[in-house]
């Protein structure tokens, strides 16, 4: 039977995933900051590494969050966390509208957002699709995470539209219900773990579609202790610092970026929606060819490919024709980032404790993401241009991608004869 019949049973814990991980932590603050970034400036008298440095919170809070998030879904499941976490992060999202010009009321809004909406982050998600999906898991995962880019595009130009229509209050009040009406009932009907009960018929018939070409499936892998113990680990936990760093510094500063070379506000905007169409392409391509591609071999050509982009972005009087190229190179790199997260954490390390070993690689690659956007508007608001910044980031990229390669071969059937459960048999 085609391994494609996996989405058979499986496609309703994709559709529910793709929804709250497109309008939940991830994507939707991080995306739209830089549309609010001007209204704060010119309401309060921020500058813009005062809005941005609310990431650096964001990031502390969330890096502390995610182990926690990850240990409570192996313990408790995903479905209560996923499920209160968006009715949570919601209500904080809208509580933007209450700020009055502190600073310090906006960054505790920004700590809070990151504790509450945690449980939307892709830990939990992916855990759930990791389970359902063996064969085409990286398919699934890509599919599942194409929100982000849909969300990335979509919500800059909604939000965009929102503040010119009601103002920046009611706009965040807009933005932030949209997880309550759309994601949260969505998953309360379709977000069920493999091990649900009321999902057990599904399971079953996934189990049956096991054959001896099949990788494991069985419930196996490392613990946390085995995982800190494994130089796998930490060799991803270095490189996932500076690389998204590299990948998260830029794109919430894409608008005021494109603004210092020269484009108006209106063609900012655009240009820096393509971010969410190429991430939705890098999901999409990514997830397909990491079912056929050793996972290290193409993330390293993927993510080497921003380095062209820093290198555009330093032109002086570019086109909209380079501006484009560089969003969407960015783009695609940034669509394939968490894809290969939970790609390599189920390959490399396992089922068993997958929600725990990501969300604590989630922290790392939460560190250098939330700093990053800070650190790129201290260098604008300081040095005028964010030139130097982005020509450490080219050769960032180019380091990191090629570090990858180190990683060595899938361990699945390794660990699975370690720590885990005989698959099921396989039926005729």
């Amino acid at each position: 039977m085609s391994s494609y019949a996996e989405f058979k049973y499986g496609w309703p814990v994709v559709l529910a995933s793709a929804l709250g991980i497109a309008l939940g932590m991830s994507p939707l603050p991080f995306y739209t900051i830089g549309v609010f970034a001007g209204p704060f400036v010119q309401e309060f008298g921020w500058d813009i590494s005062q809005v941005m440095s609310a990431l650096a919170v964001f990031t502390l809070v969330a890096m502390g969050s995610s182990p926690l998030i990850g240990y409570l879904t192996d313990r408790l499941g995903v479905r209560r966390v996923v499920l209160t976490s968006i009715l949570l992060f919601s209500l904080a999202m809208m509580a933007f509208a209450l700020n009055n010009g502190s600073l310090m009321r906006y960054y505790v809004i920004w700590g809070v957002l990151a504790f509450a909406g945690a449980g939307t982050l892709p830990i939990t998600f992916t855990r759930a699709v990791s389970n359902w999906f063996n064969e085409k898991r990286g398919l699934a995962l890509g599919v599942a995470l194409i929100g982000t880019g849909i969300s990335g595009a979509l919500t800059k130009l909604y939000a965009g539209w929102l503040i010119g229509e009601v103002g920046w209050r009611l706009a965040y009040v807009g933005v932030g219900a949209l997880p309550l009406l759309i994601a949260f009932p969505v998953a309360w009907v379709a977000f069920r773990d493999i091990d649900d009960p009321k999902a057990a018929d599904r399971a079953a018939a996934v189990a049956r579609l096991e054959t001896h070409h099949s990788r494991p499936r069985g419930v196996y892998g490392l613990t946390v202790a085995q995982a800190f113990r494994d130089w796998r680990f930490w060799l991803m936990a270095i490189i996932f610092v500076p690389l998204s760093f590299a990948i998260g510094g830029p794109i919430p500063n894409l608008e005021t970026l494109l603004g210092a070379k020269g484009f108006d506000v209106p063609t900012a905007v655009l240009l820096a929606s393509f971010i969410g169409y190429s991430v939705l392409a890098g999901r999409l391509l990514g997830g397909f060819l990491l079912d056929h591609i050793w996972a290290p071999l193409l993330a390293c050509v993927m993510l080497m490919l921003p380095a062209a982009s820093m290198f555009l972005f330093q032109l002086q009087d570019p086109t909209i024709a380079q501006m484009t190229i560089a969003v969407v190179l960015l783009g695609v790199a940034a669509g394939i980032e968490y894809d290969l997260i939970a790609y390599l954490v189920s390959r490399y390390f396992g089922i068993r404790n997958y929600g725990a070993i990501y969300g604590i690689l989630y922290a790392f690659f939460a560190l250098g993401a939330g700093f990053g956007p800070a650190v790129y508007g201290w260098f604008y608001s300081n040095r005028g241009s964010y030139d130097t910044i982005l020509d450490y980031s080219m050769y960032t990229f180019i380091i990191c991608s090629l570090a990858l390669l180190l990683l060595g071969k899938y361990r699945d059937e390794e660990l699975l004869e370690k720590t885990g459960d005989p698959p099921p048999a396989a039926e005729d």
